[in-house]
Order: C-alpha cells, then structure tokens, then sequence
C-alpha cells in the first residue's frame, strides 16, 4: 500500500486556504452589493415645508403623502408644518426642506422650480359700504392689511402705482378676526387680503359685516393690474367674476379687475426628474380622487412651461405635462449597458477564482510531484524487486489519479500528464535494470 503523500496533504490544505479566502471575500461584496441595492432603492424621502393659518396645504401635501405611501412609491414625503408660505419660502430657501408650498412674491425662491399651481392668492380691497368705488378714495386713510409681514411686497406694488406716500395712505397690520371692530371704530377705512376665492376663506371676510343683511361691503378695482403685473410678474391681472364675494346683491356687482399671486408647490431644481414626474403624477391624480374631502385640490393646476415663466417649471414636472418622460430604453439605458459588463466581471471573477483554488483543474505539480518523487527511488534501486516495488507504486499513483478526476475535460488532460510521466519512469526504470549487476 502506498504511503501517504506529504506533499498532496500539503497541497490539500492549501487548496481550502485559498477557498477560504475566496469565500470571505465573496461573502464581502456580497454583503456590499445587498447594502448598495438595499441603499439605492429604499424609498427617498423629501421634506415638504407648508403652512397657512388654517393648516389646509399640511393637510393636503400630508393626504399626497399618504398616497406615495399605499403605491409603494418610490419616494415619500415629510411634512413640515410651519407658520404661512412665507416661513415655508424661508425654510426652503435655507435648505431646511426639498419642496415648499410658497407664494410666488415671497421669500428666496432661486433655487425652486414649480412643480404644481396650488392655488391663487387674489388681492381683494374691501371697503364698507357707501365707500367711494375706487382707489383715490383711500387718499389720507388707513388700510388694514392682513398679514403685513406676507403681504409687504404687495403694498409695496400698490403704493408705487398709487402714490400712496403722496397721497398720505398708512398701513397698519391688522387681524381678520379685529377687521369689524377696527371699521367701527374707524381705525381703518379699508382691508386689504390676499386669499384663494374658495368659500371657506371668503366666509372670514364676509364676517366682517355680518349682523346686519343691508351692510353690504365692497370691493376697489385695481385698474392698473395689468401695469403691475408688466412690471412685477409675480402677479397676474385677474378678472374677479361678479358676485364672488357675495351673491344677492351681488359683490362685485360686475366682473373686477384686480391682482392675483399664484401659490406654487416648488422643489429644488437639483431633485432628481424621475422622482418630481412621479410626485407631480399623484398630485394631479389626486385632484380627481381627492377633491370631495380636500376642495383645495380644485384650484390645483399645471404651472407655465414656457422658458420665461417667472418660476421655471422643475424638468421632471414639464416632462410629465408635455408627455415627453423617457422611454424605458432610454430612462434605463445606463442599467442596460452595465448588467452585461457586470455579468463578464462576475464570470471572469469565478475563473480566476477557480484558477486560484484549484479545485477545478489542479496544476501539473500537484498531479505528477508522486510521480516524480519516485524518479530518486529508481536511480538508487539495488535490484529488481525494488524496481518492481516502485512499478506497482505508479500503477496505484495513475489509478488513484484518474479515480479522483472521474470525468470531464479535465480527466483527460489528467491523464495525458501522467502517461507522459509514466513513460518517463519506465524509461528510467529501463536504463536502471541494465544498469544492475547480473543476478
């Protein structure tokens, strides 16, 4: 019986060595891999800054969020409930928020791009009733003006088109909820508001003169809206249809030409396309889905697409209203390219570890070193016995070779290398038996 090689032990272990450390480093980038896949395809989430004194934008982006949430999107939203638009404009301007619903006349708005119209805030000027129908009527009276922090810039446009400085008309920041006791008390001739022309915020300002179904308030054109809004496109000259305010009588009595500022959800131009095509999909879905519990919805509308719109439309928002979102090849294409890249690497990695193992093909040394150790043994054999010996210790070499290579390609390389040494050693053999002394 042949004795135990050192050498294929040797080779042995060093063979699982190799596998070992194969198998660590696959385990490596496997956990790696399922990291990155695990990283780049949890859903995103984008903070929404939003807020109004009656909570209806949080509300609403919060019902968006929830909708992103049951689709299993791919994004998700944060709310960040804050004071008005123009802390939200702030919020979003100091990158504290990805999306803000802002107005269009307020805050920083540099870095945003719309996504939707949300609404339209629309300057009304109420006066009490038997008031003069137009702006000089205000010459030497105070305007209370709700929310005068947010409505700065609108005074401002107002002042400068009027002369409110020549014509010795003061401001004074007022709360809706003061407005009637401020008209009693003549603290203020007029109310300027900048609100959505839905019932809920209209009923506040009809509040105003309740108690008495005779007090009738009205409303002051703003002739030059189309003059303004040339030079200050943050507004739109607007046409209030008749009997917004109030219907029988009705308040206007005609259609009145005043202001308007839209107010846009707008996102960080540098927010992915793919995700604001998304969002800007369920929104408008939304709308339809929606609009029963959340009327707010109703005034929500595509934003101007054109180049010179005063907030430039987000690309991803434009490719969802102009139908041009890419094709799958095209939006894909990159994965495309790469999987087959990825796929020869993987192959190319498994050969070479193969190679490096050598469990799949051993190399020539580990499969011949048994038989050319036995080339010192026949060199010094002293008779024929013990060249015979070593004769039936290369049978059981080539035998126990081929029983561990059973099949394959490989088989047969195997055992070409081994009739290659055999004939070596019988050669040997040969020269050594003529080389004994006679018997």
């Amino acid at each position: 019986m042949r004795a135990p090689n050192p050498y294929e032990a040797d080779s042995r272990l060093a063979r699982w060595i190799r596998a070992a450390l194969v198998g660590c480093f696959v385990v490596a980038v496997t956990a790696a891999g399922l990291f990155a896949y695990r990283y780049f395809t949890l859903p995103r989430t984008m903070t929404v800054a939003a807020g109004a004194v009656d909570g209806e934008p949080v509300r609403l982006m919060s019902a968006i969020a929830g909708r992103l949430t049951k689709s299993n999107s791919s994004i998700r939203l944060q709310i960040v409930a804050l004071g008005n638009a123009l802390e939200a404009a702030k919020a979003f301007s100091a990158g504290e928020a990805d999306l803000a619903i802002v107005r269009a006349d307020v805050g920083d708005l540099s870095n945003a791009r719309t996504v939707v119209v949300v609404s339209y805030g629309v300057v009304l000027l109420v006066v009490p009733p038997g008031s003069s129908g137009t702006m000089e009527s205000l010459k030497g009276k105070t305007i209370g003006v709700v929310g005068e922090e947010i409505n700065r810039r609108v005074v401002e446009v107002l002042s400068r088109e009027y002369d409110f400085a020549g014509a010795k008309v003061r401001v004074k920041d007022i709360a809706v909820a003061d407005a009637q006791q401020a008209f009693r008390s003549r603290q203020v001739s007029a109310l300027l508001v900048v609100t959505p022309t839905s019932e809920k915020y209209l009923a506040l300002i009809r509040g105003v003169f309740a108690g008495d179904p005779k007090r009738r308030p009205q409303l002051l054109p703003i002739e030059s809206a189309e003059a303004i809004a040339n030079a200050a496109p943050a507004y739109e000259s607007y046409e209030l249809p008749k009997g917004t305010l109030r219907g029988s009588p009705p308040v206007p009595d005609e259609d009145l030409t005043t202001l308007r500022v839209p107010y846009y959800l707008v996102a960080n131009k540098n927010i992915h396309e793919n995700a604001i095509a998304e969002l800007t999909k369920v929104i408008m879905d939304a709308r339809r889905d929606l609009l029963a519990e959340y009327p707010l919805l109703a005034q929500v509308s595509a934003p101007s697409t054109d180049k010179d719109a005063y907030i430039p439309v987000h690309p991803g928002a434009a490719a969802f209203y102009e139908d041009t979102q890419q094709p799958f090849l095209d939006k894909y294409g990159n994965e495309l390219f790469l999987i087959p890249m990825a796929l020869g690497l993987i192959a190319s990695f498994v050969a070479a570890a193969r190679k490096f193992v050598g469990f799949d093909s051993e190399n020539a040394a580990s499969v011949l070193e048994p038989l050319h150790a036995l080339a010192g043994p026949i060199r010094h054999a002293r008779s024929e016995a013990e060249l015979g010996a070593i004769e039936e210790e290369i049978d059981d070499i080539i035998s126990t070779q081929l029983r561990s290579h059973p099949n394959g390609k490989n088989r047969a390389a195997v055992a070409a290398a081994l009739s290659l040494a055999a004939q070596r050693l019988e050669r040997l053999i040969q020269y050594r038996r003529a080389m004994l002394p006679p018997s």
